[in-house]
């Protein structure tokens, strides 16, 4: 999958990823936990969703996180970036017939593609998966200077003091944020709280994720129930 965004963010989109992060309040929103995940079911389900080719990617996904399960975070990292930057980058226009649709890993591993955010939001779940703490993971937006657009990866912090690593759908390799000149930081959130972001640090913590809307619908969807059929069939 080449990891190039395929046309400007439209200004519109913009703002309301601002304006919604800057109008989140103090309340408490827990992300889906570690659980169990019931295979068969999940892959079956994406079978007849979506084409013999999606239960092939969901046994795929299986295969990931059972061979992740005794390795390090960093190993953990590493695998599941490299799985899912696999992936194809499709506009959410093109795709969903949405400017601005948040799909869940399960859509995502679906139909094949997604944007920015679902790259972020599936690598981020993923980890959750793992084992990974949620206070250790942080949704992140960011303006990619090189291509004039914004973006979303994922950032890992090791320690609460620590510069993140960030995994992204643009630049394969995971690297530290400090490495990364390319990305000026706005926003990050997790499943709890949002933080305004300052420089390459952790930012300044701003209230909960409780009133993200576009959060809310997500964390609602998760799973294989309520599963949305593309407009674009990429396969």
């Amino acid at each position: 999958m080449k990891g190039r965004l395929s046309r400007k963010l439209s200004c519109k989109k913009v703002c309301q990823f601002i304006l919604v992060a800057l109008a989140l309040v103090a309340s408490c929103l827990y992300a889906s936990p570690t659980q169990t995940l019931n295979k068969e079911h999940i892959v079956s389900t994406l079978e007849s969703r979506y084409g013999e080719r999606a239960g092939k990617r969901a046994r795929a996904w299986f295969k990931v996180l059972d061979s992740a399960q005794g390795l390090s975070e960093r190993e953990k990292l590493t695998k599941v970036n490299k799985f899912f930057n696999l992936f194809r980058f499709v506009d959410d226009i093109k795709l969903w017939g949405d400017s601005n649709y948040w799909s869940t890993p399960m859509e995502f591993i679906g139909v094949n593609g997604g944007d920015c955010e679902d790259f972020s939001i599936a690598k981020y779940f993923t980890l959750l998966q793992l084992g990974i703490p949620e206070d250790k993971l942080r949704i992140t937006m960011v303006k990619a200077t090189t291509v004039n657009q914004y973006h979303m990866v994922l950032a890992y912090y090791e320690k609460p003091s620590s510069i993140p690593l960030v995994l992204d759908n643009l630049d394969r390799r995971i690297k530290p944020a400090t490495q990364r000149k390319d990305l000026l930081p706005v926003y990050s959130f997790n499943g709890r709280q949002l933080w305004l972001n300052k420089e390459k640090g952790r930012g300044v913590l701003a209230g909960s994720s409780k009133k993200l809307a576009k959060w809310n619908d997500l964390k609602y969807r998760l799973g294989v129930e309520r599963l949305r059929k593309p407009k674009l069939r990429l396969e």
